[in-house]
C-alpha cells in the first residue's frame, strides 16, 4: 500500500535533487497511524512502506524519522509529510533564524519559512518541527532538512520544492549585489 505514490515522488524528489542517497523519507496518515518509509531504503525505489501506530511502539524497521511524523499527525490535520535534505535549505538553515522568500512563488505560499532546532531523530526536534507545522506546511531542522506538510505528497512535495527554490534565488541574489 502507498508504495507506487512514495516511489513516485521519491523519483521527483531525486530528478530535483532534493535528496540524495538514502536519505529523506516520507509518510501518509491513515486513521490510527501512518506509513512511512522503511529505514534505509531509496526513496525512488518501489518499498513497501512500513505503518507506524499513533501510539505505542514503531516497527524497527520504520525510518528513524518516525517521532517527527508522528508528532505532527497528533497535533495537526496535515494527511502527509515529506522530509528531504536540499542542499542549499539546509545551508541557509545554518545561518538564518527564518528564512523570507523574496521570489513571487515563495512569498505567495510561504512568505516565512521557519528554521528550528533539535537533533535528527529525537523527541527534541518532533516537537520543533511539529509545533511549527502546526502553524504552517513547512519548516526548516536546522542543518538537517525540510519536513513539509499537505493534504497529498504532492502537495507536501510541491513544498520541500518551493523552500529550495526561495534558497536559491536568496543565495543568487547576494552574487548579484
Amino acid at each position: 500500500m502507498y508504495a507506487a505514490e512514495f516511489e513516485r515522488i521519491g523519483k521527483r524528489l531525486f530528478a530535483e535533487h532534493l535528496v540524495g542517497g538514502n536519505f529523506g523519507n516520507m509518510s501518509v496518515r491513515v486513521d490510527e497511524g501512518f506509513y512511512i518509509k522503511r529505514t534505509g531504503t531509496y526513496l525512488d525505489v518501489n518499498n513497501e512502506p512500513v505503518f507506524v501506530p499513533l501510539e505505542g511502539p514503531a516497527p524497527v524497521d520504520a525510518s528513524s524519522e518516525y517521532r517527527v511524523h508522528r508528532e505532527v499527525y497528533k497535533k495537526t490535520r496535515h494527511q502527509a509529510i515529506v522530509h528531504a535534505h536540499p542542499a542549499v535549505a539546509i545551508a541557509a538553515s545554518l545561518v538564518l533564524d527564518h528564512i523570507i522568500p523574496e521570489d513571487s512563488e515563495g512569498l505567495m505560499f510561504c512568505p516565512t519559512i521557519p528554521v528550528v532546532g533539535g537533533a535528527p531523530g529525537t523527541d527534541e526536534v518532533a516537537r520543533t518541527v511539529s509545533d511549527a507545522l502546526a502553524q504552517g506546511k513547512l519548516v526548516i531542522a536546522r542543518g538537517h532538512g525540510t519536513f513539509a506538510a499537505g493534504k497529498t505528497l504532492d502537495e507536501a512535495y510541491l513544498f520541500t520544492s518551493l523552500a529550495e527554490h526561495s534558497c536559491r534565488v536568496l543565495f543568487f541574489k547576494k552574487g548579484f549585489e
